[in-house]
């Protein structure tokens, strides 16, 4: 059996075959990839790709904020597609989606922040543009019985920020009235795993854009047991090739903090 690492602490994935789609009928833990905010971040996404090849899931699930920041946004549409990923929309997309309808946006205002938008629409090629405009604000599945919820901010808003250190009472509140089982969200860029008034509530952290000192890209997997109460998740953080990120940056003329920000995983403007 090989092995893929992903570093958090000693935290080593056991891979056996070929990443392949799995019969749900088949009576073993199934493993779900969770992915948000990427934000055009495309070697930090074959990073995780790289890492978790051999181990099988039965679907892959992003949670928004797939462009802007990172000058990958083609590549970064084009892997969720080839990889059928059932993807929502974040607030960067939502941006990008009024630039594609021909309408504006009022924020950002600061030049160094929104000609990272104009530079993202300028280079979408059509096949992403597609993909883009098909998104939704948010999705639900049932998976092995259990009922799955993809919100980029929260159950009742889009731009919400739920943190790790958010109250267990706003959680509860949002466990009332959400109907899932599991709710994945994004936005906040703070991985967490929170089981509260007899629902999941999870955060994979952010694929391309960490503000929490550490640079290195945030995923989760998700497996669920064939028992309804089985479920388990598990958060990795992963080194990627930053400097690729950097470079593209330098080529396409792009403000200099942004590269740093990646370097140094944190937001600094």
């Amino acid at each position: 059996m090989e092995t893929a690492c992903c570093r958090k602490g000693d935290e080593r994935i056991e891979t056996a075959k070929p990443m392949k789609r799995i019969n749900h009928t088949i009576h073993r833990p199934m493993n779900i990839l969770l992915l948000s905010d990427i934000h055009g971040n495309f070697p930090a996404l074959a990073a995780i790709e790289d890492a978790v090849r051999g181990l099988e899931f039965s679907h892959v699930l992003n949670c928004g904020d797939c462009t802007v920041y990172a000058p990958f946004a083609n590549e970064t549409m084009a892997w969720l597609r080839q990889h059928r990923a059932i993807s929502i929309r974040g607030n960067t997309d939502d941006r990008i989606l009024r630039l594609l309808t021909g309408k504006s946006f009022k924020k950002p205002a600061n030049p160094e922040k929104r000609c990272m938008y104009t530079s993202t629409f300028a280079a979408l090629e059509s096949a992403a543009q597609k993909d883009l405009l098909a998104l939704r604000k948010k999705e639900s599945l049932n998976v092995s019985s259990r009922r799955i919820g993809l919100y980029h901010g929260s159950p009742e808003d889009h731009e919400e920020f739920l943190f790790n250190d958010t109250p267990d009472k706003r959680f509860a509140a949002l466990a009332k009235t959400c109907g899932q089982d599991i709710v994945i969200t994004g936005h906040s860029h703070s991985p967490y795993h929170k089981y509260i008034g007899g629902v999941h509530f999870i955060n994979p952290g952010s694929v391309g854009r960490m503000f929490d000192g550490d640079p290195r890209t945030s995923f989760a997997v998700l497996e669920l047991g064939e028992d309804k109460d089985a479920i388990q998740v598990r958060h990795h953080r992963l080194d990627y090739d930053i400097e690729k990120v950097a470079a593209e940056l330098k080529r396409q003329n792009l403000p200099d903090i942004y590269a740093e920000m990646f370097r140094q995983g944190r937001k600094l403007n």
